[in-house]
């Protein structure tokens, strides 16, 4: 009896034959396969690595800023009176010393007239006792030359006449005290009258009003408890306030030019000088505040407006740098993979400034290390790599 085997017709004697070397090589076929793949899965992976690069950064952030006055006021009345008249308004620029506002008051006239007839009664005081010492005075002085031919003077009169000079004297320096108070009152009365007139405190702009003709104002409407009458602010010179964060507080440089951006004029760009540093950082936004003298003679800026400055950033040695995505970050620590003699390990690291698509970073680096360009929780330290370069990108 035949046997068909594969389309081929046998005899039952081979059919047994071919049978079992067909099975063999598929066995042997398996085999090979199954070792290939076993040697893939021992070879090490491949990591795209990059060098460590070092080189000078120089680059310019950009920091938020607010534009203030460079001086600003706001004016409340010294005494209370009424409004007598308002001669600004908002928007109104004033020179130094100029008349704002006229305040009414006639119990202060009454009590300037009180204290000048005080005034000249002190004064006729004054003058009366000088004139009653100066008469003792002679009198003294001619008893005193009398005395000279013995027994015209008695001596008990000579006595009496130097002690009258000397009580003279003191009732003139008690009129003249008297006299200087009653002198010193009508000045302050002067004085506070003067407060009737609100002058301008510098050359501004008024850039609140909150008063009008027949309003009661006075001093017990202070800063605590009410409006000013005017708020008077210069804008011919500003204060450009930019808060460093204090990683950046050690390039700032007194007498720098900083350029800077507004909302306003998006197409414009406006410069100030670096003027004055805090010297100290505030804890709570660990930024140190910075002023900017910025000159505005034709009023375009206006106080209280947001900018934008760049401000640039210089180190003063040279940094090492990363492509970005070589830093990874977990829950307690950032770091890099370095590779070295083809094994992984992870090396903590501070992260600085960027520039373009590198980072600045700080750690136990050294130039020209392999970092791997994709850092990742996933690569272990102490795993076998293989290690492909790749070009750095361009800063």
């Amino acid at each position: 009896m035949n046997t068909r085997l594969s389309g081929v017709s046998v005899r039952p004697a081979l059919a047994a034959p071919l049978m079992l070397a067909a099975v063999l090589t598929g066995c042997g076929g398996s085999g090979s396969v199954q070792t290939e793949k076993a040697s893939a899965a021992a070879a090490p992976p491949t990591v795209d690595v990059v060098r460590v690069v070092q080189r000078p950064i120089d680059v310019v952030l950009t920091m938020p800023g607010q534009l203030d006055p460079y001086e600003a006021v706001a004016v409340y009345p010294k005494v209370t009176g009424f409004v007598k008249s308002i001669r600004v308004d908002r928007g109104s620029r004033v020179r130094a010393g100029e008349l704002m506002a006229e305040l009414e008051a006639p119990e202060l006239v009454a009590q300037r007239a009180e204290a000048q007839s005080k005034l000249q009664a002190a004064e006729a005081q004054l003058s009366a006792a000088r004139s009653k010492a100066d008469a003792d005075a002679s009198t003294s002085e001619k008893l005193k030359a009398a005395s000279a031919t013995p027994g015209v003077v008695a001596g008990n009169d000579l006595v009496v006449a130097q002690k009258t000079v000397e009580a003279d004297q003191n009732q003139v320096a008690a009129a003249q005290q008297i006299a200087e108070a009653a002198r010193q009152a009508l000045q302050a009365i002067t004085q506070t009258e003067s407060y009737l007139r609100v002058t301008a405190p510098f050359d501004g702009v008024v850039t609140e009003r909150n008063v009008h003709p027949g309003a009661l104002v006075g001093p017990n409407s202070g800063p605590a408890s009410a409006t000013p009458m005017v708020r008077v602010v210069q804008n011919d010179r500003l204060r450009l306030v930019v808060p460093v964060p204090e990683a950046y507080t050690a390039n700032v440089t007194p007498g720098a030019t900083m350029t800077f951006t507004v909302p306003a004029y998006p197409d414009q760009t406006f410069s100030g000088r670096v003027a004055r540093v805090a010297q100290a950082v505030d804890v709570k936004t660990r930024t140190m505040a910075v002023e900017l003298d910025v000159v505005n003679v034709d009023g375009r800026l206006a106080p209280g407006t947001f900018c934008q400055v760049k401000w640039p950033v210089k180190r003063p040695q040279p940094s090492l740098l990363v492509p970005t995505g070589s830093v990874s970050s977990t829950t307690d620590r950032t770091f890099v993979v370095r590779v070295r003699n083809g094994k992984t390990e992870w090396i903590d690291v501070r992260t600085g400034l960027a520039s373009g698509p590198l980072t600045e970073v700080f750690g136990d680096l050294q130039p020209g290390d392999e970092v791997a360009v994709r850092g990742t929780d996933e690569i272990r330290p102490g795993t076998d790599v293989r290690v492909k370069e790749v070009k750095p990108a361009a800063s």
